[in-house]
């Protein structure tokens, strides 16, 4: 009988708060991506969003408490950054594990001749 292994376990529940529980949001995911090409201030990211600056601020302070974002003041101005450029990295695998979920399923739709 396999069994989980306690380290295993405590891992497994660090990473979902530190790190899925900062993804559990579009609008985060977005966020990384965006401060992936570059530093933004919340003005900027409240821009490209489309979204208010409360709502921002919000996603912001998530994605801090839990390291994926740092902060830092330039003049009046706080800019955001990635901490760890990894995480777009795991991103764009995920979403590359979503594109071959998706093509298979409309490949086994095809072949049971639903459109």
């Amino acid at each position: 009988m396999k069994r989980v292994s306690p380290r295993l376990e405590q891992e497994i529940s660090l990473l979902h708060t530190h790190i899925c529980e900062g993804l559990g949001d579009p609008k985060r995911v977005l966020i990384l991506y965006l401060l992936a090409d570059g530093p933004c201030n919340v003005s900027e990211l409240t821009e490209a969003l489309k979204v208010s600056q409360p709502t921002v601020s919000h996603h912001l302070k998530v994605l801090r408490d839990r390291g994926l974002v740092r902060a830092e003041r330039e003049g009046t101005s706080v800019y955001y950054s990635l901490t760890d450029f990894r995480i777009i990295e795991a991103l764009d695998m995920l979403r590359a594990m979503l594109a071959d979920i998706l093509t298979h399923r409309a490949s086994l739709m095809s072949a049971n001749g639903i459109t």
